[in-house]
């Protein structure tokens, strides 16, 4: 009996899980808060490439923001929109308030780019856009540390995803954010 409570709990668990995913057809439909608690619909990015990062206050890839910024600064006026994810879901990394979050952000790093809430990323109370995000590219494209990076396409589709490893001003990103400008 017990085996299958578990196998129920499963299916409901993966059902309300392509739920939540296939209830926003795409990046654009999804509306959030700011590290502000300010409403923030991510409809007023359309036609533009985003890289949406999750993010740390206390990580070894923390000084990845300077590398955010500088890309936000170099594309922004050719329609690229850096879009930071504060999360605590790795080692308690972010562990901080939003004020505290924004705080930190701005004077360490003058981080300028939007930000959210602060969210889940990955695990049971993952919110529905990395859900669906995961639901896109598959679970293998899931965060597995802090600034792991999606690039959306303008039309609201992902493009592709980058480990925490890979830097933001590296080749592998810049390429793939001047080819989804291009389109």
């Amino acid at each position: 009996m017990s085996k299958m409570k578990t196998l129920i709990a499963g299916l409901l668990l993966s059902f309300s899980l392509t739920l939540a995913a296939t209830a926003n057809d795409n990046f654009h439909s999804f509306k959030l808060e700011s590290l502000a608690l300010e409403p923030m619909s991510f409809d007023q990015y359309k036609g533009k490439v985003v890289l949406l990062v999750n993010t740390a206050s206390f990580c070894g890839f923390t000084p990845q923001y300077e590398g955010l910024q500088a890309l936000y600064d170099e594309y922004k006026d050719k329609g690229l929109v850096v879009v930071g994810v504060p999360a605590n879901n790795f080692n308690e990394q972010e562990p901080g308030s939003n004020k505290e979050i924004a705080e930190f952000c701005e004077k360490t790093y003058q981080v300028k780019f939007p930000m959210t809430d602060k969210m889940e990323v990955v695990g049971a109370k993952r919110h529905a856009l990395y859900t669906w995000l995961a639901s896109k590219l598959g679970e293998k494209s899931a965060p597995r540390w802090n600034f792991h990076k999606y690039l959306i396409g303008k039309d609201g589709e992902p493009v592709a995803y980058f480990s925490s490893r890979e830097r933001p001003q590296g080749t592998k990103i810049t390429k793939a954010i001047k080819s989804a400008l291009a389109k």
